[in-house]
């Protein structure tokens, strides 16, 4: 018996050397593609990050560009806010001039509005005051205009009428006029 236990010993170690072999490089096997992947897992978790971390700033790059949009938006119209003003003061001031220099103005936008005759519509406020004065100073420097018994609400100046044809030099639309034409400068000076 002894000759067959030393064949079944050997035998049995033979298997558990193979068995060890095998399992050894299983586990060589196992290590390596653990490894792969493990290395796979951490560049694509890298990648991940790094785009992420690109997104994220582009993210706050478009946030930030849109704020200053926006900071740019109000500032502009808060200019545009006071350039309004600028107009609407000096529409003011030209309706509270006192009545003799009112009366001037009034005149000389009458010679250059008037060629000849026609019918000067004031303001109910202008029409017997002012506007009969500038109409008298106009009319002695060479033009026949006559006051109209119309009125028109108007802040200041006037609309003259010659031949169905209506010239409105009224303040409100000069001033609007003149702010098309100027407005850009009137933004420099305010704003530098």
């Amino acid at each position: 018996m002894n000759g067959i236990e030393k064949i079944t010993q050997r035998i049995n170690a033979d298997a558990q050397a193979e068995i060890d072999r095998v399992l050894a490089d299983a586990k060589a096997q196992a290590a390596e593609i653990a490894g792969k992947y493990k290395a796979q897992a951490d560049a694509e978790a890298a990648a991940l990050q790094a785009r992420n971390e690109k997104a994220a700033a582009e993210r706050e790059e478009r946030l930030v560009n849109v704020a200053q949009m926006e900071a740019r938006k109000t500032a502009l119209a808060a200019k545009q806010e006071m350039v309004e003003k600028a107009y609407a003061l000096a529409l003011k001031k030209l309706c509270a001039m006192p009545e003799e220099q009112y009366t001037a103005v009034l005149a000389e936008l009458l010679m250059q509005a008037s060629s000849g005759g026609g019918e000067v519509i004031f303001s109910a406020k202008d029409q017997k005051g002012a506007g009969k004065a500038a109409v008298e100073q106009a009319n002695k420097a060479g033009r026949k205009l006559k006051v109209s018994k119309e009125t028109r609400k108007i802040p200041g100046g006037f609309i003259l009428r010659a031949e169905n044809v209506e010239v409105n030099c009224a303040f409100d639309t000069l001033v609007r006029l003149q702010k098309a034409e100027t407005a850009g400068a009137v933004a420099k000076k305010l704003f530098g």
